[in-house]
């Protein structure tokens, strides 16, 4: 997977992590966590889970596709293969801007299909333990591709479900 200009990170508190974690709590069993993608958008972090994430690639021209709904940017040709390129901005009620030098193309795997979503920076891969994720936050408010917030120290990153946001942008 290409992670070219992505910086890896860890989302769980200085010592909680390897050997001094283990002799701490031996019989403990390894809370279960999260590994994701967080990306920008407008002023927002977002996370996709990492298994979705086939590479992350630097913006290039996009070619428009007449009559296409409103939140397809366009296609691209990846190697060969031609990739419809996604918005979600205005699924977010975001602002459309025009693309910058951090502008990144996320290209998700979804079952068979491939798809690219643009935003605005890549910031870091985290693994996010679950207990720093509030999934119940986001129920019954009408989002229903959301999988929850994450609270990572001082910023909240809002956790997306690739298979329910992509099929809701049809509708």
């Amino acid at each position: 997977m290409a992670m070219e200009g992505v910086g890896a990170s860890d989302a769980l508190p200085a010592g909680s992590v390897g050997q001094g974690a283990a002799a701490a709590h031996p019989a403990a069993p390894a809370a279960p966590e999260r590994h994701v993608v967080i990306f920008q958008l407008g002023r927002e972090l977002y996370g996709v889970a990492i298994q979705a994430v086939r590479e992350i690639i630097p913006w290039q021209t996009v070619t428009p596709v007449p009559g296409a709904a409103p939140y397809v940017e366009g296609v691209i040709n990846l190697r060969g293969r031609v990739l419809p390129v996604l918005d979600v901005r205005p699924r977010f009620g975001i602002a459309k801007e025009p693309p910058g030098r951090s502008t990144r193309i996320v290209v998700v795997e979804l079952g068979a299909e491939l798809a690219g979503i643009v935003v605005d920076a890549v910031t870091e891969v985290l693994r996010i333990p679950a207990e720093l994720v509030d999934a119940e936050v986001m129920q019954g408010d009408g989002s229903p591709f959301l999988e929850g917030v994450a609270r990572l120290e001082g910023r909240l990153v809002i956790l997306l479900s690739l298979d329910r946001l992509l099929p809701a942008l049809n509708a």
